[in-house]
């Protein structure tokens, strides 16, 4: 016998493939099962038992009728085929071996092929069937993708966060209309007073439930390890449905395989039709044999005839079954689009409205998972959600950002406020906004902020940064913020990033904003309007701008402080400055300048001039800066002057002198004239020499000479008594006058990188000096006499 697990492996499928079978595939798939039983069961017949039994015909053979088997039928069947006479008793002198030949030979010769063949038609046609059906899940170009589905797919549904997100959403969609009639309960067992128990106890009654309804339930709870495999779940569900989306493979499989079924199913059947009266109980034989066996016409009797006609029509009956299914199936694939998949009742029964929709072989797995049970497409959808992925991301920040790991973060800024840093975290932790004694929040390179109403809990929240992090701002927390923060520092790309609620905290000190205009914009420098800025102090703007902004104008009356860093970019218009009436620093960094722009000179309030890394060669208008009666500070540094000129000593007033990083070769005498000079920078220049007028800075405090060109130092310089820290490396100097004994106050004294063979030891003599300030090689240190060395390295 053939057992019938010897076509299992024809069927055999992983269990979890079940879920892409719809009704009418598990239908045919038992049908199969029937038809092979049915084939299996006749070639265990036509194995196991004679095939056919001949006897000969006694008839000479001038006599022999077309019917010669008609001669043998027994009485009985003889009247029911026509009434045939009766022989019995003859003798036929055939031995086993010649009936086994005749039986033989008959079956081959006579036998019609259908009757030969029919069980093992139907298990050939039957495996054929099976291999249509399965095919899919076995060919590389889909199986591969059906594996993966099924995977994923069993991961969703079984996951805690698709609990949870369900769950979530189930609750906030009762908990609106719970809350309200909770409310309403409450109101009405105020507004009755002192009135029955009775009532009161039935009030209780109907709000109990509502508080059930509330509360969160236990499933919501989510450990760090399931929240991170929620995290990778929603990863493997985005590059699956990049991957399938891409074409319709296993649509168009499916498909080929059904039509090849349909078609198979006609052809079984017409022929079936046609040869089934084919198996026939009597066959009649007429073999040239009369030589060996003395006889050539013979009667044989198909023994399996009537078994194998009614397993034909119970065949036949079963193809039709399964042919019908078959063509339900393409009515089924041509009738709806299956390339194309809406959630739109999940989105409705879930509320998440962001679910997209989804075509080609995505769409077509899914139909086919409704078919089987439609919540898992459901379940799956939560993992297609972007605000799904977004509240799990929140999850698991919360999870590894507790209030203790941020509290670690905690530490003073450059103004001194108690500030907490955040870099490149895929949001922001709710857990931030426990941290109360929060001062300054700096947010870098964090995508999507959305700051929650948990953003009031930063009670002493004063100053905002924000790197590369867009930030959406409900009008609850700006209304928070309006009034409270004072510092905001913004930076992005482009400007037009900016969020516009940055323009209406109307209680804002200090706005920093860096990023680039876009090229058509550049010119023109259009900035938000600043009028709400009613408390503005500080403005940096880090751009491209071809003009100052003319929104600046909105905080003239009081902008006090200035900075305009144009990253190399030419600014051309400044006139917009003149209206800049109370500005007491003003910064214009890299913005090509080449002179002096004139419509500084107007700005008398001004402190402070930086004109750092522009293109200045001459500084000839230096002489109107005795208008700004107030200048302290003038930083030229970084620039390209080659001189200065001698009306520099009318700037009396200057405290501030920044010359380094530039092309000067010498300095004026009147230069010794600015007696309010307190600190003087020349270092990085091509200084040879000084002159002795310097020695007239009584008030001069720090000197940076370094980096220069000097071989020797005038001893008239030496008359700075209050001079602190004196900057004297790596220029060309070759011996220290003695004269340094006077700077009694000196702390700070550089001579590193000069042609010293020895320091004098006068240095013992400035009080001030300790080994720490001297920055000297170790050998000309070692050179000092030994007291002078103790007495700088007293503490």
């Amino acid at each position: 016998m053939i057992p019938v697990a010897e076509f299992k492996q024809f069927t055999e499928q992983q269990p979890a493939f079940k879920v892409l079978k719809p009704w009418w595939d598990v239908l045919a798939e038992y049908l199969t099962v029937a038809m092979l039983m049915i084939g299996v069961f006749g070639c265990t017949l036509q194995v196991t038992q004679d095939k056919i039994i001949c006897l000969p015909s006694h008839e000479p053979r001038e006599n022999l009728s077309e019917a010669p088997c008609q001669q043998l039928l027994p009485q009985g069947v003889s009247e029911q085929m026509g009434g045939l006479r009766e022989l019995s008793g003859l003798k036929n002198n055939l031995d086993l071996q010649q009936y086994s030949f005749i039986n033989q030979l008959c079956y081959e010769t006579a036998l019609h092929w259908y009757a030969k063949y029919f069980p093992y038609l139907v298990v050939i046609h039957t495996l054929i069937f099976m291999v249509c059906t399965s095919f899919w899940f076995k060919f590389p170009g889909t199986s591969s993708k059906i594996e993966h589905f099924i995977s994923i797919l069993g991961k969703c549904f079984d996951s805690p966060w698709t609990t949870r997100a369900l769950s979530e959403v189930s609750g906030e969609n009762h908990k609106g209309p719970a809350a309200g009639r909770a409310v309403v309960t409450t109101v009405s067992a105020t507004g009755a007073g002192s009135g029955k128990a009775g009532e009161g106890e039935k009030e209780k009654v109907l709000v109990e439930p509502e508080k059930v309804v509330t509360e969160p339930p236990v499933v919501t709870l989510l450990d760090k390890k399931e929240g991170e495999q929620a995290k990778a779940l929603f990863e493997k569900v985005k590059k699956f449905r990049v991957h399938v989306e891409e074409g319709d493979i296993l649509y168009s499989m499916y498909i080929r395989q059904t039509v090849l079924k349909v078609c198979k199913f006609f052809a079984i059947l017409v022929y079936n039709l046609v040869y089934v009266e084919k198996i026939s109980f009597l066959v009649a034989c007429r073999v040239e044999t009369s030589e060996v066996t003395g006889y050539a016409s013979f009667c044989c009797n198909h023994t399996k005839a009537h078994l194998f006609s009614k397993l034909a029509f119970c065949y036949i009956s079963f193809v039709c079954v399964y042919g019908i299914t078959c063509l339900y199936t393409l009515y089924w694939l041509f009738h709806r689009p299956l390339k194309e998949y809406s959630f739109r009742s999940v989105r409705e029964e879930t509320g998440m409205n962001d679910i997209p929709d989804v075509k080609n072989d995505f769409a077509f797995m899914l139909h086919l998972i409704d078919q089987y049970d439609s919540l898992y497409s459901k379940r799956f959808a939560v993992f297609l959600s972007e605000v799904s992925e977004s509240r799990l991301k929140q999850l698991n920040l919360n999870h590894e950002w507790t209030p203790e790991k941020l509290r670690q973060k905690l530490q003073r800024n450059a103004r001194g406020r108690l500030e907490l840093a955040l870099c490149m975290l895929p949001g922001l932790p709710d857990t931030v906004f426990e941290l109360s004694e929060v001062e300054a929040l700096r947010l870098e390179a964090i995508c999507d902020i959305s700051f929650p109403p948990g953003l009031s809990q930063l009670v002493n929240l004063q100053e905002i940064s924000l790197l590369h992090s867009p930030a959406r701002l409900p009008f609850s927390s700006q209304i928070f913020l309006r009034d409270r923060l004072k510092v905001i520092c913004v930076k992005f790309e482009e400007l037009r990033e900016v969020p516009l609620w940055v323009f209406g905290l109307r209680g804002l000190e200090e706005l920093h904003l860096e990023g680039l205009f876009p090229p058509e914009m550049a010119r023109a420098a259009t900035l938000e309007s600043l009028r709400e800025l009613k408390q503005l102090k500080v403005l940096s703007l880090r751009s491209n701008a071809g003009k100052v902004p003319a929104s600046v104008t909105d905080v003239a009356g009081h902008l006090q402080r200035l900075s305009l860093h144009n990253d190399g970019a030419r600014l051309l218009a400044l006139n917009s400055l003149k209206k800049l009436a109370v500005l007491r620093e003003l910064e214009l960094v890299a913005c090509g300048l080449e002179r002096i722009p004139h419509a500084i000179f107007s700005l008398g309030a001004l402190q402070e001039l930086d004109l750092k890394d522009n293109h200045l060669r001459s500084i000839e208008e230096i002489l109107s800066f005795q208008h700004c009666r107030k200048l302290v500070t003038l930083r030229l540094w970084h620039n390209q002057i080659a001189y200065v000129p001698e009306h520099v000593r009318k700037l009396r007033g200057l405290e501030q002198l920044y010359l380094s990083h530039n092309k000067l070769e010498t300095l004026p005498p009147q230069l010794g004239q600015c007696f309010g000079l307190r600190l003087l920078d020349v270092s990085h220049n091509g200084l040879r020499s000084l002159p002795p007028e310097l020695g007239l800075l009584q008030s001069l405090q720090h000197l940076a000479l370094s980096y220069n060109a000097l071989e020797s130092l005038p001893d008239e310089l030496f008359f700075c008594q209050k001079l602190r820290t004196l900057l004297l490396g790596y220029n060309h100097l070759t011996q220290l006058s003695p004269h340094v004994a006077a700077l009694r106050t000196l702390s700070r004294l550089e001579l590193k990188g000069n042609r010293l063979e020895a320091l004098p030891e006068e240095l013992g003599d400035c009080k001030g000096l300790r080994k720490s300030g001297l920055l000297v090689e170790d050998t000309l240190y070692e050179g000092l006499p030994a007291e002078v060395r103790e007495k700088m390295e007293e503490e």
